[in-house]
């Protein structure tokens, strides 16, 4: 290791050879012809003062080590809309448009299929009779939650009351009043959908792809190599840069399957791949766009505690390792100092006499 009394003497015969150049400089510069006196240890000469740089201080920090990942706004995946109804198709919504429940997803000859909300699919017709289930509660919740009520607390049992409820409901939208349920008269989602894109068109047939819809939150889908599972925990916070802006943001899933395919850029280096989900926590970072290009840093190691200067501070030693330059009031001189981890333009150093609070000559 080299010590500080060893790397003096270089650093004060380094700058009398600075001193000789500059005199050649001048003299040249003049087209003079004069002959030059060499500086050596034995000529006399005053030392100049050190010029004016830029400092930074030494600081007791936390640094973190990440690792980036290519990735894409937009509002998730698709999912399609089947019509169960038979018909035509005499109504859609716009592209763009948020659905809630109760209200109509699309029109099957001149009256309304509307969004309900559930995981259960609807595989069979309703009515008085009907033996209980899981899907009569879900029925139910759904009349209840649009504002037709009457059956009491939501259960598994179809009753008289459900089927008045029913009927309510169907004079309100304009349908038949059956007070009978069928598996067709509306599309079921776990709750509000965003139309993504429209399959169908005005006069279709209504059995068949509709419409196509998303999530109505934006976030940043990113695929992540499959060995590199443990960068992403559910609830973690990443990092995500966006059209030059960056957010924080929460890791809300990540994927329990590995796929062939295409990283975020686009690129299919061949690596299994699993889809992780970042949800931002400041959505104005991605402006009004529905979707774009997008960094995220993962986390991969925290160093909690340490020194660090920036990485412009660090002088390579001829000997190898690496100094750093303390500037005393104006005194300068050099520490040796080991390095550890290289964090947004800083790096962790430990060197003999090394402290915070200290100021090391730097170029960044």
């Amino acid at each position: 290791m080299t010590t500080e009394t060893e790397l003096e003497p270089r650093r004060r015969g380094r700058a009398r050879w600075f001193v000789a150049a500059a005199v050649l400089v001048v003299v040249v510069g003049t087209g003079s012809a004069v002959i030059l006196t060499r500086v050596s240890s034995a000529t006399s000469v005053p030392e100049a003062a050190p010029p004016s740089v830029e400092t930074a201080e030494v600081a007791k920090t936390d640094l973190s080590e990440e690792e980036e990942a290519d990735g894409t706004l937009g509002y998730g995946e698709e999912s399609s809309v089947a019509g169960r109804k038979p018909g035509t198709i005499t109504s859609l919504p716009a592209a763009g448009k948020v659905l809630t429940r109760c209200q109509a997803v699309y029109g099957v000859d001149a009256k309304p299929v509307p969004l309900f909300y559930g995981t259960l699919p609807f595989y069979r017709d309703l009515a008085e009779g009907a033996a209980d289930g899981a899907d009569v509660k879900q029925l139910e919740e759904n009349l209840k939650a649009c504002g037709y009520g009457g059956f009491g607390t939501p259960d598994k049992k179809f009753t008289s009351a459900t089927a008045a409820a029913l009927k309510k409901w169907q004079k309100a939208l304009g349908l038949d009043q059956t007070g009978a349920f069928g598996q067709g008269d509306v599309v079921l989602a776990a709750g509000e959908l965003r139309v993504s894109a429209l399959s169908a068109k005005l006069g279709s047939p209504a059995q068949g792809e509709v419409l196509k819809t998303t999530g109505t939150v934006r976030s940043v889908q990113v695929k992540l190599d499959a060995a590199k599972q443990d960068l992403a925990q559910q609830g973690a916070k990443a990092s995500v840069t966006i059209n030059g802006k960056t957010s924080k943001g929460t890791i809300t899933d990540v994927g329990k399957s590995a796929v062939e395919g295409k990283n975020g850029a686009g690129q299919d280096d061949g690596k299994p791949k699993i889809t992780v989900t970042v949800q931002l926590d400041d959505p104005a970072v991605a402006g009004t766009l529905d979707s774009a290009p997008a960094t995220v840093r993962f986390t991969k190691d925290v160093h909690s505690g340490v020194l660090a200067v920036p990485v412009g501070a660090l002088l390579a030693l001829a000997e190898g390792g690496y100094a750093v330059e303390v500037d005393e009031n104006g005194k300068r001189r050099l520490v040796a100092v080991q390095t550890g981890l290289f964090s947004g333009g800083k790096v962790e150093v430990s060197g003999n006499g090394l402290t915070a609070g200290m100021r090391v000559v730097t170029t960044s």
